[in-house]
């Protein structure tokens, strides 16, 4: 491995850093979507009980069932389903569904969103059951987060109702937000939906309980959670610009305080932290070494225009390394990655930047070969045994 130290950019860092958030939930998580920059991690991955913000799992199935659609196994928007008394049993927030009524898909998902109807899950959830129950469905979540990534997540049922083993960690549910928002963008704005009064049967109960959606940050999702174990709880994501943020607290005392820290973490998010540009497409930042090739080295540029977060009050320059393995055997293609820019910011995470060949290198002739074999041989001579002083 070579490193190039101080690989310096049209940007040496200044002693400005970002300020911390002291966070007074027990578990947080904060991501730059844009980036996929960690900006803060609490506890984070430890599984704790999710309340309702893990019905984002259970919608999540069931945007995924309405893309396959009902020919395939899944659901139709207009399609009727049945409410069962199992899951007109659920106390808690409620769509206030009657046993044995039909209610269709789309108002289920919205009473989930906006209403966090503990009933409307369970009809979600029995009608996509392998075998008609709201565990078998529970089971189906558990093993599709594990395909996602989402390590430290376990459901025992579709609504977050208090239950032992059903736990989610914060960096689980960023995960799932993120995926939500990328792979649903036909749904995703279901979310800000600040109310809906289903079939006008409780009008008091037609609000949505996320606090963000009417301050005027950028926020639209995703999900609130309560329960006396867990506290009170948040999924969201706003977005101010072209920047994305997603974040996830939990444990908090009252509804207020999980207002004002939601409010605080979004504003932290956005003010202390910028996108700046860190380098032009064609931009060179070293020259690599190539063993056996038609020239001695290959230059190491960006691919494309790469901008990255700062914090907002640094300086305009970044010092890193330039790292690759080498000396790089030829050929090389043009626009191959053969190498990274390597830099930490105070209160960030490493960011590992592509690099890659600005053109293409062949394979020296025999005269090229036989003379790079020859300083080799040359320098092991004069270096003496490996390790000697």
């Amino acid at each position: 491995m070579i490193r190039l130290a101080g690989a310096l950019l049209a940007l040496i860092l200044t002693t400005s850093t970002a300020v911390a958030f002291d966070t007074k939930a027990t578990s947080a998580f904060v991501l730059d979507q844009t980036t996929g920059t960690v900006l803060l991690n609490k506890e984070a991955d430890a599984p704790l009980p999710p309340a309702s913000m893990s019905k984002l799992m259970t919608l999540y199935m069931a945007f995924e069932a309405i893309r396959r659609g009902k020919s395939d196994g899944g659901l139709d928007l207009n399609e009727e389903l049945r409410v069962s008394e199992h899951a007109q049993s659920y106390g808690g927030s409620s769509m206030f569904l009657r046993s044995g009524e039909t209610v269709s898909v789309e108002d289920l998902i919205r009473g989930i969103i906006v209403l966090s109807g503990n009933d409307a899950c369970v009809v979600i959830a029995e009608a996509l059951s392998p075998d008609g129950t709201e565990y078998g469905f529970a089971r189906l979540m558990t093993q599709r987060a594990q395909q996602m990534g989402m390590t430290n997540s376990t459901f025992t049922n579709s609504n977050g109702w208090p239950q032992p083993g059903h736990l989610m960690s914060m960096r689980d549910l960023a995960t799932l937000s993120a995926r939500l928002i990328e792979d649903f963008p036909e749904f995703y704005p279901l979310f800000a939906e600040t109310e809906f009064e289903f079939d006008n049967r409780v009008p008091s109960n037609r609000l949505n309980r996320n606090p963000l959606l009417t301050m005027g940050i950028g926020a639209d999702g995703l999900k609130t959670g309560h329960t006396q174990e867990a506290g009170y709880g948040l999924t969201g994501s706003a977005k101010q610009g072209d920047r994305r943020v997603i974040f996830v607290i939990s444990g908090l005392d009252t509804v207020a305080e999980r207002a004002q820290e939601s409010q605080a973490i979004v504003n932290w998010a956005f003010r202390q932290f910028a996108m700046r540009p860190l380098a032009r497409e064609g931009q060179q930042f070293a020259q690599a070494e190539v063993w056996m090739g038609s020239e001695p080295t290959v230059g190491l540029v960006a691919a494309e225009d790469i901008s990255v977060l700062m914090p907002a009050l640094a300086g305009n320059e970044i010092e890193g390394e330039v790292v690759y393995t080498g000396p790089v055997n030829a050929p090389i293609a043009a626009g191959d990655q053969i190498a990274e820019f390597v830099f930490t910011l105070e209160g960030l995470p490493e960011t590992r930047l592509p690099l890659v060949a600005d053109r293409a290198i062949e394979r020296g002739g025999f005269l090229s070969r036989v003379t790079t074999a020859a300083l080799v041989l040359f320098t092991k001579l004069i270096e003496g045994p490996e390790g000697a002083t």
